[in-house]
This record gives C-alpha cells, sequence and structure tokens, in this order.
C-alpha cells in the first residue's frame, strides 16, 4: 500500500461505532473489515489506513489480511452482484456455460464491473441451492433452472427497468 491518500475521501465518521467496538479488541481485524465492507460496499485504501491508524496494526497487516480473504473487496462493485455458483451440482448443470453467457453478454469477467457500474460479476464456491442448479444470485435473490438464455433474459429485465428510471 502506497502512503498516497490522494482520491476521493470516504466518510471515516461512518466507521465510527465500529471502531469505538472493536478497536481494542485482540484479533478483531477481520471483524472490523468485514463491518467496514458492509458499510462501505468494498474496503477503500483511505478506510483501511484509518482502521490501521485506529487498531495499531500496521497498514501492510491491514492490506495483507484484505487480500487474503477473497470475502473482501478492494473496488467498488456494481449496483447489481451477480454471484455465479460454481459448486458441484451447478459444475454438472453446465454453470460455465451461464457464466460464458454473462461474460459475452456484459463484456466482463469475474471479479470485473462493468463500465456503467451497473453489474458485477463473482464466481462463488456454492450458494447452497443445488436443488436449483445452476443458479446466479443476484443482490441475494436466487434465479435457478438457468439456461445460457435465461441469464441473459434476466440481464436484459434488469437494464431495461434500470433504464426505465
Amino acid at each position: 500500500m502506497v502512503h498516497s491518500k490522494q482520491g476521493p475521501q470516504s466518510d471515516l465518521t461512518k466507521l465510527k461505532d465500529v471502531l469505538d467496538e472493536y478497536a481494542s479488541v485482540r484479533g478483531s481485524l477481520i471483524t472490523i473489515l468485514q463491518k467496514a465492507q458492509e458499510i462501505y460496499g468494498y474496503l477503500p485504501k483511505d478506510v483501511m489506513y484509518h482502521i490501521a491508524d485506529k487498531t495499531g496494526v500496521s497498514p501492510a497487516e491491514v492490506l495483507g489480511v484484505a487480500t487474503f480473504y477473497a470475502q473482501f473487496r478492494l473496488q467498488p462493485i456494481g449496483k447489481y452482484l451477480l454471484m455465479s455458483c460454481q459448486g458441484t451440482a451447478c459444475h454438472v448443470n453446465s454453470s460455465e456455460r451461464i457464466i460464458t453467457a454473462i461474460s459475452s453478454y456484459l463484456g466482463i469477467e469475474d471479479g470485473e464491473t462493468t463500465e456503467d457500474g451497473l453489474f458485477t460479476l463473482e464466481k462463488v464456491a456454492c450458494l447452497g441451492c443445488c436443488s436449483l442448479a445452476p443458479v446466479i444470485m443476484i443482490n441475494g435473490e436466487a434465479h435457478g433452472n438457468l439456461t445460457p438464455e435465461k441469464a441473459v433474459g434476466i440481464l436484459k429485465e434488469i437494464q431495461n427497468t434500470e433504464g426505465a428510471q
């Protein structure tokens, strides 16, 4: 992490209650990072520096934890987070065809966000919806028994709804 704090500044007051509760609790860095990500949607650089400062943990250690665990995001996500299940049931039911169709339609790969900021695509190990395989989850809502055409249709529906706003 470079010691440059340039770029947009996050509202660090949003993190005050979390830091008041956990900053002095030994071993609470992951909890603090989880709660920070809930607040900001990802872990902005200035937020990680602030956490390091308030907890007495080095910025390198904060970044190390944030990059080690797949649950943490260092970039903002789109308005719609598309989680594509890669578990066994989905895999044997052609989940790769679903992810290929979504990637092709949106022009993004795993971990990327569309230029308009509408969609972020994320492959996940399992969504726990095996009876619906293959399945994607969009902002917490499961869409199952998918075909590539059905998956793209859901995305088009979201785009149409967003275009109407």
